[in-house]
């Protein structure tokens, strides 16, 4: 795997070893003055299905700035396309590995482990979404298990939710099991408290729209977020000259505020 390069100093945790492959959570501290404990929030990038994936580094700047208000940042890394023999649903267990690493040493973190936040982007929200929802997604020892690995809310920045049609376009070998591990094909009560952000110009935004108010209507709380004529990706620093990387940034700090969860 790359050398992830950060613009800020971060900590490394290994929280899962698959093989040779240790995953890692990035983490930044917030400043010495919050006391303990504090909430966690992590960030779970886009763009990991392709065989040159993005990076845990995507959602740097979200993380340090979420830790100047106190809360434990935290970039995931996970299994992805640069991974020999990697499918999804190895990335979907990774996510609820390290949910379950932080909850387990929340004392050692100076982590609340009642107020966890996780964030996810396009493949990787589709991950958050999919561990969540599909328990039987698990590659962990049986022992491991006894922590719970759904967070307290969750953020989505727009996700593909047809996992049939991620499938068939990326693991064709897995389409005829997909509608397994496909949240659109699951719709029930079963999410956290959800923030979901979308831009109108992204073409899964109609089809975010169908999952979110169906999901609502099974008795899911899911704020829908949307701005006008933006496209997939349009959140990320560096694009629009930051001006929607701020205004979705904000967004997220007046999400958790209302819920008082900073």
């Amino acid at each position: 795997m790359k050398r992830i390069q950060f613009d800020y100093e971060v900590g490394e945790i290994t929280y899962k070893v698959v093989g040779d492959r240790h995953l890692t959570l990035y983490t930044f501290k917030p400043p010495a003055q919050f006391t303990h404990p504090r909430p966690a929030i992590l960030f779970f990038n886009g763009g990991s299905f392709k065989i040159d994936p993005k990076l845990p580094n995507q959602f740097q700047h979200q993380a340090h700035y979420f830790s100047t208000l106190g809360m434990l940042a935290i970039c995931v890394d996970y299994r992805n396309g640069a991974d020999e023999g990697f499918i999804p649903p190895q990335a979907i267990s990774d996510v609820k590995s390290a949910v379950r690493y932080v909850r387990r040493n929340a004392n050692e973190l100076g982590v609340d482990p009642n107020n966890i936040i996780v964030c996810g982007s396009s493949a990787g929200g589709y991950i958050t979404v999919s561990s969540i929802m599909f328990p039987d997604l698990d590659d962990e020892e049986a022992r491991s298990r006894n922590v719970d690995d759904i967070p307290n809310e969750l953020i989505i920045f727009s996700a593909d939710m047809d996992g049939v049609d991620i499938m068939r376009r990326r693991y064709p070998d897995l389409v005829d099991e997909a509608a397994a591990f496909s949240p659109l094909h699951h719709i029930k009560k079963s999410l956290p408290d959800t923030l979901w952000i979308c831009g109108t110009g992204d073409d899964l935004c109609e089809q975010n729209k169908r999952f979110v108010d169906e999901m609502n209507q099974a008795g899911n709380r899911i704020e829908f977020k949307t701005y006008e004529g933006m496209e997939h990706g349009f959140f990320n620093y560096g694009k629009h000259e930051n001006i929607y990387f701020e205004r979705t940034k904000d967004d997220i700090e007046a999400y958790l505020r209302r819920k008082n969860l900073i």
